[in-house]
C-alpha cells in the first residue's frame, strides 16, 4: 500500500512561505544545482540592521551586504530560497533541530558585522550540528543544504569566527545568585522557569560532579532542550548490572507538580550524597538515576502565562504543535492483543509500524523513544496531576467498547511497583473517602490503567511493549498548577515515595550471559516460565529482570546457542537483586532451536535520528527506522515537500534533491 498524500502544511506554513516569496531571484545569478553565487562579504565592510523576520533573534545587531552569498540587500535575501527555506525548515523538520538550524543558516544569510567587517560563523558549530541533524534531513528525502557547507562559508577559531548560537545558550548559562546567607544546599520551593530550571539542574550537576551531570536528549518543537540531569557513581556511562531508572515529569504542560518535584529531588540527591546518607549514597552507587523535569517545556510556557490557580484544565495540556504527547506514542497495545488472540507471541520489543511514521509524531516523543533505545532502563515513572492515585499498564483496555481491568503479563510486579509509592504516601493513604483521590480508596490508590480510563498512545503501555522498561504513572493531586506555597507540602508527601519507587529497581534478579568463552551475548532472551513477556540483554549481556518474590524458572537463550534453565527463589523480604548467570553453549551442527517472540528479520539498520536501532536489534520487515517520514514514491518523482517550494517561488531549490 503506498503512503498516504501528505498532509497540507499548516496555515503558519503557508503564510511564511507566501511572506518571503515575492521579489526577484539571486542578483549574482545562480550556479548549475541552483545555488546562489556571487562575490563573498569583504573583509572591511559597512554594518547594517539586518531586518530579517525569520533572523530576528540572532545574536548580533548589524550585518553587511554583500552577504557570504552574495546577496546585495535585504530584499534580495528574503526573496532567496535559502531564506525561504529557513523560514520553514521548523516545520518541514518537525522541530528538530530547531532553532539551532535556522540560526546557524541567518549567520550565512545574514552574517555578523562588527568593528568594521564581516565575521564568519564557527566552522566547528556547522560540523557538530550537521552530525546531529543530518538524520533529520535523510528521514524527509532532502539533501544538506548547500549554504550550509561547513568547509564553505565557515571559519575557524583562530581565523576570529563567531558562534551564532552563543545566545541560545547563553541565558541559560549565567549563574542565578542565591540570596545571602543561604547554604548551597538550599532548596527553594517555588516555581522555576525554564530558563531557572536549567540553571538549577546545571549548578546542581556542578556541585556533585564527581556523581552527576547534565545532558539533553533532544528539543522540543519550539527548540527548548529536553534537559536531564543523572546521578551515578560514574555519570556518563552505563556500568555492568547497575539497573538504570528515569523520572518523567510535565508531560503534559499544565501539570506541573511533577516538574518541581523532580527539580527538588535533583538538589536532595546532590546534598544529601555530599553530607553523608548512608541511604543516598548507597543508592547513587548502585543505581543510575535520570530525571527529566519537563518533557513539555514549550506548553509548560504556555501554562505559566496563565499561572497558578488560574490555569484552566487544558491550557498548556498540548505541546506547541497541539498534540497530547502521552498520546502520540505508537500504539503497540492493539497489535499485542491481537497476536495474543492468535497465540503467537511472548510480549516482547514489539516493532513500532510503519505507518506510525507516516502521522504527525511530535519531537519530543521522538526524543524519548531515541533515549530509550539507547539506555536499558529498568523502571520508570511519568509524573502527572488532575488526581491522586497511581496507575499502571495496560493504559488501552482490550475490550474496545468499555474500559475494563487489563492486565500486562506482568501484573504482579506491576502492583508491587505501584504499591511502592501509594503506601508510603501519606494522602494516598488517608482513610477520608472525601478527599482528593478518595475514590481510589478502596483499591489502595493505585489502579489498571485501563480500568479507570482507556485511551491510545501512551507512554506506559510503550515502554513496556517495545523494551524491557517498566513504567508507572504517578498522579501528585487534583490541582494541575498548585500555588507556589503548596509546593514544599506536595515535596514532603512525595519525597519518600519517589525514594522508595527507585529503590524497587533492585528487586528480583539480575546478572549477566555469556558464552563459553566469557563473552557477553547482547540481546539474548531471559524467559519467565508462566510470564509471557521476555526481556533481553544490554550490549553487555547484563540483565535485569524485575520480578515478584516467589519461585521462578527462569530460562535464557539466544540464537544458535542451546538454552539454559535454571530455578530461582526470590525471598518476600529481599531487597537486592539476586545474581543469576548463565553461560550458553553453542548448538552443533543440527538445526538451531529456540523460542520464537515477535517474527524479526533482516540486519541492525541505522537510526535516522541517530545510532543504531535498540541494542542493534533487528528490525521487523517492512517497518521504517526511528524518525522517518514520507518517503519518495517510486519512479523518481519529486519528494513531498518539493511542490511547496516550487508553488511559491519562481526559483526551484534543486540543491534540496539527492537524485
Amino acid at each position: 500500500m503506498p503512503p498516504p498524500p501528505p498532509p497540507p502544511l499548516p496555515l503558519l506554513l503557508l503564510a511564511s512561505l507566501a511572506a518571503v516569496a515575492a521579489g526577484p531571484g539571486c542578483p549574482l545569478g545562480r550556479g548549475r544545482a541552483g545555488e546562489c553565487h556571487g562575490p563573498s562579504a569583504a573583509d572591511s565592510a559597512t554594518c547594517v540592521d539586518p531586518q530579517l523576520r525569520t533572523c530576528s533573534d540572532v545574536a548580533y545587531n548589524h550585518t553587511a551586504f554583500p552577504t557570504l552569498l552574495g546577496l546585495r540587500s535585504r530584499e534580495a535575501v528574503e526573496s532567496s530560497s535559502e531564506y525561504i527555506l529557513l523560514s520553514v525548515l521548523h516545520h518541514l523538520l518537525e522541530g528538530q533541530c530547531n532553532p539551532d538550524l535556522r540560526l546557524l543558516g541567518c549567520a550565512v544569510l545574514a552574517p555578523r558585522c562588527g568593528d568594521g567587517r564581516v565575521h564568519r560563523p564557527c566552522r566547528h558549530v556547522c560540523e557538530d550540528l550537521r552530525e546531529a541533524c543530518q538524520p533529520a534531513f535523510d528521514a524527509i528525502d532532502m539533501a544538506w543544504p548547500y549554504f550550509l557547507d561547513c568547509g564553505s562559508y565557515f571559519a575557524s577559531v583562530e581565523e576570529g569566527c563567531h558562534d551564532p548560537l552563543e545566545k541560545l545558550r547563553g541565558g541559560l548559562d549565567a549563574e542565578e545568585v542565591l540570596p545571602s546567607g543561604l547554604p548551597p544546599t538550599f532548596v527553594h520551593f517555588t516555581h522555576h522557569s525554564y530558563a531557572q530550571m536549567v540553571r538549577v539542574l546545571r549548578r546542581t550537576a556542578a556541585r556533585c560532579a564527581h556523581i552527576a551531570k547534565t545532558y539533553s536528549i533532544g528539543r522540543s518543537f519550539n527548540g527548548k532542550e529536553l534537559l536531564v540531569i543523572e546521578f551515578s557513581a560514574r555519570p556518563g556511562q552505563h556500568e555492568l548490572m547497575e539497573p538504570e531508572v528515569k523520572l518523567i515529569g510535565n508531560i503534559h504542560g499544565n501539570e506541573v507538580a511533577g516538574r518541581e518535584m523532580l527539580i527538588y529531588l535533583a538538589q536532595y540527591l546532590c546534598s544529601e550524597y555530599l553530607l553523608g546518607s548512608p541511604r543516598i549514597q548507597r543508592l547513587l552507587n548502585t543505581t543510575r538515576i535520570h530525571l527529566l523535569p519537563s518533557m513539555n517545556p514549550d506548553g509548560y510556557e504556555v501554562a505559566a502565562a496563565e499561572g497558578a490557580g488560574y490555569n484552566g484544565w487544558t491550557s498548556g495540556r498540548q505541546n506547541a504543535q497541539n498534540l497530547d504527547l502521552n498520546r502520540n506514542f505508537p500504539d503497540l497495545t492493539s497489535e499485542y492483543y491481537r497476536l495474543e488472540a492468535s497465540g503467537s507471541i511472548r510480549s516482547s520489543r514489539i516493532p513500532i509500524p510503519q505507518h506510525y511514521w507516516w502521522g504527525k509524531v511530535a519531537p519530543e516523543t521522538k526524543a524519548i523513544i531515541k533515549w530509550m533505545r539507547t539506555t536499558p532502563f529498568v523502571l520508570s515513572a511519568s509524573l502527572h496531576g488532575g488526581d491522586l492515585v497511581v496507575s499502571y499498564p495496560f493504559d488501552l483496555s482490550k475490550h474496545s467498547q468499555e474500559e475494563k481491568f487489563s492486565p500486562t503479563p506482568d501484573e504482579k510486579m506491576f502492583k508491587l511497583l505501584a504499591r511502592a509509592y501509594a503506601d508510603v504516601h501519606p494522602m494516598m493513604m488517608d482513610r477520608s473517602e472525601n478527599r482528593c483521590g478518595g475514590n481510589f480508596l478502596k483499591r489502595g490508590s493505585i489502579i489498571n490503567g485501563a480500568d479507570w480510563y482507556s485511551f491510545t498512545g501512551g507512554m506506559s503501555d510503550f515502554n513496556y511493549l517495545h523494551s524491557n522498561c517498566f513504567e508507572i504513572t504517578v498522579e501528585l493531586g487534583c490541582v494541575k498548577f498548585p500555588p507556589e506555597e503548596a509546593l514544599y507540602t506536595i515535596w514532603q508527601h512525595n519525597k519518600e515515595p519517589l525514594l522508595n519507587f527507585v529503590e524497587m529497581v533492585h528487586r528480583g534478579i539480575k546478572g549477566v550471559v555469556m558464552d563459553k568463552f566469557g563473552k557477553p551475548v547482547k540481546n539474548a532472551r531471559i524467559l519467565v516460565k508462566g510470564i509471557r513477556h521476555d526481556i533481553t540483554t544490554a550490549p553487555d549481556g547484563d540483565y535485569w529482570r524485575l520480578l515478584p518474590p516467589g519461585s521462578h524458572i527462569v530460562i535464557a537463550q539466544a540464537p544458535g546457542y542451546s538454552k539454559v534453565i535454571k530455578k530461582v527463589t526470590i525471598p518476600a523480604r529481599m531487597k537486592r537483586a539476586g545474581r543469576v548467570d548463565f553461560i550458553l553453549q553453542p548448538l552443533g551442527t543440527g538445526p538451531k532451536k529456540f523460542l520464537l517472540g515477535p517474527r524479526r528479520s533482516g540486519s541492525a539498520v541505522r537510526d535516522p535520528l541517530g545510532g543504531a536501532s535498540p541494542y542493534g536489534e533487528p528490525q521487523e520487515p517492512g517497518q521504517e527506522p526511528l524518525g522517518a517520514r514520507r518517503q519518495p514514491s517510486a519512479g523518481g518523482s519529486k519528494p513531498w515537500w518539493w511542490s511547496y517550494f516550487t508553488s511559491i517561488s519562481q526559483h526551484k531549490p534543486r540543491w534540496l534533491l539527492k537524485y
